[in-house]
């Protein structure tokens, strides 16, 4: 089911059915959340002038991404980028996506998204480790640092691996905050009380959804550059992408 090789110069893990690529994300503790020096950060853009405008509404809403805490992440696979078109019609072969341009493209859902998750092999990742994989290794606004991102940063369709391997974190991901992608947690609006060992929250209510500045594309200047945050997080409320994640296999053939 599984199979090693080298992808853009990095070991991956390849689901052989599917072809989907996972990379190994070690395991390790990091501090997850907005932190105080990633909000100054943010300020220092909008000192700057480099926000299209008020960020008062971001910095009220920033509670949704605190308290920050330590949380440890035992090592998992994850998908390189989220499922797309192609990707998905191996589980799903009548799915269909008008918002999507080619069948490389990131493949979304709506109310079919129960449907995916019934047939695919795979889990969600909690939101922990989605934002550990997003973060890899670093403290910053994003991977690249605490400059503002840049429309130039989204990554929404994997045709051109040129392309796809120059966005890659250290990790070995592409397009982390490009698009909503579902994560397994229920939705609440803290992380007062969450789990320190990377479990998901669970309960009913709204998925967590992380990412989406490339639904948005192109962007129309109300600062979708946020959504790239690592620490970025909403709840489910229209359509998500899917990125799987996975035990890391024991051998190739399991």
């Amino acid at each position: 089911m599984w199979a090693q090789e080298i992808v853009a110069g990095r070991p991956a893990w390849r689901h052989t059915p599917s072809g989907v690529v996972f990379r190994a994300v070690p395991g390790g503790t990091f501090r997850m959340g907005l932190s105080d020096a990633e909000l100054d950060a943010v300020r220092a853009i909008e000192r700057a002038e480099g926000a299209d405008d008020d960020l008062e509404a971001f910095f009220a809403g920033a509670v949704r991404a605190r308290p920050v805490r330590e949380v440890r992440v035992e090592p998992f696979l994850i998908a390189r980028h989220p499922l797309t078109v192609a990707q998905v019609r191996h589980w799903l072969p009548e799915y269909e996506d008008s918002f999507a341009e080619s069948a490389s493209s990131t493949a979304r859902f709506e109310d079919d998204v129960d449907d995916l998750l019934g047939t695919l092999p795979f889990r969600l990742p909690s939101e922990a480790e989605w934002e550990y994989a997003a973060r890899a290794g670093t403290t910053t606004l994003t991977f690249r640092g605490d400059g503002r991102p840049d429309e130039d940063q989204v990554l929404d369709d994997f045709a051109d691996e040129e392309r796809t391997a120059a966005a890659e974190n250290a990790f070995g991901l592409a397009a982390m905050g490009s698009a909503n992608e579902i994560c397994a947690d229920v939705w609440i609006p803290h992380f007062t009380e969450a789990p320190a060992d990377a479990r998901p929250r669970t309960g009913d209510g709204p998925r967590v959804v992380r990412g989406g500045a490339g639904d948005l594309y192109p962007w129309q200047g109300c600062d979708e550059w946020l959504l790239l945050l690592s620490a970025t997080r909403d709840e489910l409320q229209d359509f998500t992408a899917v990125r799987p994640a996975a035990p890391v296999p024991t051998s190739q053939g399991t």
